[in-house]
């Protein structure tokens, strides 16, 4: 490997590419943990994550792309994916509207059967 005068083993693209499949794989598994995430700050913390990453991501891609080092497939067609895009929206309303009628009723059913009792221990003040 020549490193004096800035040439390489591999040439830069194949040095760059397997980077920008490492940031989409990112991706993903961020997506993947916020969606699985119960803690509010875990989910805001991957949620950034995401972000960050997509941000970085698209960065380096635009790189790659204006040195002509990302070739790009075919293009898609504007139906397909409009029809992609109404079909996305008609899953979230649909999951939006069970959501909604699973909880709607959930009210009612959260309160204990059993009356709320004073502490038994009383709280000691270290100050």
């Amino acid at each position: 490997m020549n490193t004096n005068q800035g040439s390489s083993f591999l040439p830069e693209e194949d040095l760059l590419d397997p980077i920008l499949g490492e940031l989409k794989r990112s991706v993903r598994e961020y997506t993947t943990a916020t969606t699985e995430s119960s803690c509010p700050d875990i989910r805001k913390m991957f949620t950034d994550l995401t972000a960050d990453t997509l941000k970085l991501q698209g960065e380096f891609f635009t790189m790659m792309k204006q040195n002509n080092m990302y070739t790009m497939g075919p293009t898609a067609l504007k139906y397909d994916v409009d029809k992609q895009h109404k079909q996305a929206q008609q899953s979230i309303q649909k999951a939006h509207d069970t959501i909604q009628q699973k909880t709607s009723g959930i009210g009612a059913m959260s309160r204990g059967n059993i009356n709320a009792h004073a502490s038994n221990v009383t709280p000691t003040s270290y100050m």
